[in-house]
């Protein structure tokens, strides 16, 4: 068992490396084609068909590059397609799914506080969300191409939110954001694998056969990448975010994935804007900075909001006068079966990140962990397995905030 252990978190190792690596060739070429196509400047003289070209140096040569709105003339003999880098990152994101959050359901899938349902059920929900979201966009902008771009933007956020919302009613914390970056994502490589490309290559097809190619394949498939284009940060945040409990783990966490996005969008207008020579909007980082303010205070805004008890500033000094002794019980009760040197935890055969919370002195040396992890959130225990109750996150809260 041991063996399988480490073979299967290697596996997932080599699963998250090959994701960050189609992600970051993706993701580049993604944002240098819309800068590319932004910065295009047209002048007289150009080929029939061109609709612009733009003069790069990089590397210590020069690029002379033409674009060609529907397409050109005559079909080039040497065509590349820039397609893989989208499938790829899918495929190694799911099977990162597949191998954390349906292979430890009911550590990192189910809350059971949060609903109560099998792992099969919950794999199934998972598999419908992320297919659904796609079927919603599709025809969503199906039905609007090209008559309410901006309203379509407005709906589909609209959308995002009552997803985040509903998410976090369905799953624990860490899997209902990193399921909203998966829906996100999904929507972006099927955009590629069943728009973007199936258009080009129809396009494609009438060059060979002779026939002028239909401008409305590019428009379409140009309305789906300026999508790709505004969604990919807010995936990047979203995929992140099973790493920092104050994002999954806090109250507020699916108005904390909704603001992320309106983040993402102004960040990207800024580039955009920057891209196409309209200007240097710096607002937009001011207002994205006061956004993420405002993320930060919702992921540890007193419970008072949300009309759950808490503590009172007068049972904060007692808490803290006899932290240590409670504090350690809670620890040794709660966390330690897997934080351990020898996990007692079914399926646990190493401490999780090698963190061992024995002894009063590894106690103390996570104190900082344990307060984001268990006091300020609910990352740990995962899905809360061993009941942490609210009261004695109240104490591992006054416990830290009191130390000095």
């Amino acid at each position: 068992m041991t063996e399988f252990a480490i073979a299967w978190d290697w596996l997932s190792f080599a699963a998250r490396w090959l994701h960050v690596i189609t992600a970051i060739a993706w993701i580049g070429s993604s944002f240098y084609f819309v800068a590319l196509d932004l910065g295009l400047r047209q002048r007289p003289g150009l080929p029939a068909g061109a609709h612009g070209e733009e003069w790069q140096v990089h590397g210590g040569g020069f690029y002379h590059i033409q674009k060609y709105l529907v397409a050109p003339a005559e079909m080039p003999e040497h065509l590349t397609w820039f397609k893989w880098e989208s499938y790829a990152t899918w495929i190694s994101g799911f099977a990162m799914l597949c191998i954390v959050y349906y292979a430890g359901a009911d550590l990192f899938l189910i809350d059971p506080n949060v609903l109560q349902m099998s792992a099969p059920v919950a794999i199934l929900v998972s598999l419908a969300c992320i297919a659904g979201g796609w079927l919603v966009y599709d025809q969503l902008c199906r039905w609007l191409i090209g008559k309410a771009d901006v309203g379509l933007m407005i709906l589909l956020y609209v959308i995002v939110v009552f997803m985040a919302w509903g998410l976090t009613h369905v799953f624990s914390g860490r899997a209902a954001l990193l399921h909203l970056g998966a829906i996100t994502a999904t929507i972006m490589s099927a955009n590629v694998f069943m728009v973007i490309i199936p258009n080009q290559k129809i396009v494609v097809a009438d060059l060979i056969a002779g026939r002028k190619p239909d401008p409305k394949y590019g428009k379409i498939a140009k309305q789906r990448s300026l999508h790709n284009n505004y969604l990919t940060l807010p995936v990047l945040f979203l995929m992140l975010s099973n790493h920092y409990p104050l994002a999954f783990a806090t109250e507020f966490n699916w108005v904390i994935a909704s603001l992320v996005f309106m983040i993402g969008v102004l960040i990207r207008h800024y580039f955009n804007t920057v891209h196409a020579r309209k200007g240097n909007p710096t607002w937009t980082w001011l207002a994205a900075t006061v956004l993420f303010i405002i993320v930060i205070w919702l992921s540890t805004v007193p419970k008072v909001l949300t009309g759950e008890a808490q503590a009172s500033d007068a049972d904060a000094p007692l808490l803290a006068s006899a932290h240590f002794p409670v504090v350690r019980d809670t620890v040794l009760g709660r966390c330690s079966m897997c934080h351990a040197a020898e996990p007692s935890y079914e399926g646990i055969y190493r401490a999780p990140k090698g963190v061992v919370l024995e002894t009063d002195a590894e106690i103390a040396a996570q104190a900082r962990e344990i307060y984001l992890q268990a006091g300020r959130s609910h990352a740990m225990p995962p899905a809360n397995v061993t009941q942490v109750t609210p009261a004695e996150r109240a104490l591992l809260v006054a416990w830290y905030e009191g130390r000095e």
